[in-house]
């Protein structure tokens, strides 16, 4: 089984598209041969009402259904994908480089999301090396990743810091270290961290991330480097926007333990890196995030020693949060003709099953993510078509295989391709 998610790539109806979703709009011919030797159907990748964030979405698409209060936070899986040192008892947080404008609103959320590495690791190291806070015994680390993306590390060597915080980020909720998209406005501020419980560790904790966030951000706007990104006319790195606090490393079934097989990955973002270090989920070296052919014929080689590999493409969901229909209808048409052309040209699909479907929605319209149902194809010359002629929200809608949890998309998927082989 080569199990694809398409980040992000569920839509809604859009006017750019007259009215029309991405995958409904995009010219997808490789797709549309995959569909028709398949099953469709729908699936919640969370749970009705949750627009998830990433991390916690695949490890449900993968199988792993959280309660609240077990989940470690994205903060810690990024740290762990990474290769940050962190221990129980540290704080990780997951952030953004963000911009704000004179009076403190947010007028970037991602600083114009593609900052260059130097700038983002200098002002990173600066931050570490200036900040002082009033605790004793007080360590940070700083850690950008990709983009406008940056991993925080907090730790006291005396005292267990506390998960039960709220975030910084306006854009996010923190339930039980769950983050979840909030349905917000075009005025935004750095909103004050709060203790979730009335207790000691957890309001010390609240107070050293607005420490953390006040002075940072006063290291930040006084920066050189920011000075040269003014005069080279590009956003400023005003502030760091924290959410997703965790404060321990995750124990869970392995993954291949879970499902008896040879379960690896081609993954390229920490928080995904993360998931497969945690999962103990070989992971497959294939170029870079847009090296598509290479994906999928390290995919299709993979099938000579494993019997089940996860792929997961990032693409769509950016041009998602940018509101861009058609340059999110492009992407994927970009990915049919480039991976999934290329991985028909190199598996026997009499063999090796294909299973498509997205760790959640990213609507055009919401510039976010949201709760809507995303489409699952499950596809092979052993399968039994159900009508299905494309991938597409309304053709998942009238799809045999039903309304599924994310939790439960493997474990059906494997169930159909044995039954029928």
């Amino acid at each position: 089984m080569i199990y694809v998610l398409l980040d992000g790539v569920g839509d809604l109806p859009h006017p750019d598209l007259d009215g029309q979703t991405p995958l409904e709009a995009a010219k997808t011919p490789t797709l549309d041969r995959i569909a028709s030797n398949g099953v469709i159907g729908q699936v919640i990748s969370v749970g009705k009402g949750i627009a998830p964030e990433s991390d916690i979405a695949v490890f449900n698409m993968l199988g792993y259904k959280f309660k609240h209060v077990d989940y470690a936070g994205r903060g810690v899986i990024e740290a762990i994908g990474i290769g940050i040192d962190f221990r129980d008892g540290d704080l990780a947080l997951r952030g953004n480089y963000s911009t704000l404008d004179e009076n403190g609103v947010i007028i970037d959320r991602r600083a114009g999301r593609h900052i260059e590495r130097a700038d983002a690791n200098d002002l990173a190291q600066e931050i570490e090396e200036k900040i002082a806070f009033s605790s004793p015994d007080i360590s940070v680390v700083v850690s950008p990743t990709i983009g406008h993306r940056v991993t925080v590390r907090i730790r006291k060597n005396s005292q267990r810091l506390s998960s039960r915080i709220t975030n910084t980020d306006p854009a996010y909720s923190n339930i039980g270290g769950m983050g979840v998209a909030k349905a917000v406005g075009d005025f935004l501020k750095i909103e004050k961290c709060l203790p979730l419980k009335d207790t000691k560790d957890s309001k010390f904790t609240a107070d050293l991330i607005n420490e953390f966030s006040e002075k940072s951000s006063s290291i930040m706007q006084a920066s050189q480097i920011n000075k040269k990104r003014k005069d080279e006319n590009k956003k400023q790195l005003s502030c760091i926007l924290l959410r997703d606090a965790g404060n321990k490393y995750p124990h869970v079934i392995q993954i291949n333990e879970k499902y008896g097989m040879n379960f690896s990955c081609i993954v390229d973002m920490p928080v995904e890196l993360g998931i497969s270090k945690v999962l103990n989920m070989k992971v497959f070296d294939a170029g870079g995030q847009t090296d598509y052919e290479e994906k999928a014929r390290v995919a299709a080689r993979a099938m000579q020693t494993q019997n089940a590999i996860y792929v997961h493409l990032k693409g769509p969901d950016e041009f998602g949060h940018d509101g861009d229909a058609i340059g999110k209808t492009r992407n994927i048409e970009e990915i049919d003709q480039r991976f999934f052309k290329t991985l028909v040209e190199n598996i026997d699909s009499s063999k090796v099953a294909i299973v498509v479907s997205a760790d959640h929605s990213t609507p055009c319209i919401n510039k976010g993510h949201s709760d809507d149902p995303v489409p699952v194809l499950v596809s092979g010359d052993f399968i039994k078509n159900d009508g299905t002629t494309r991938m597409t929200e309304a053709q998942a809608r009238k799809g045999s295989m039903g309304l599924l949890e994310g939790a439960d998309v493997v474990s059906k998927s494997l169930e159909l391709i044995k039954s029928q082989t």
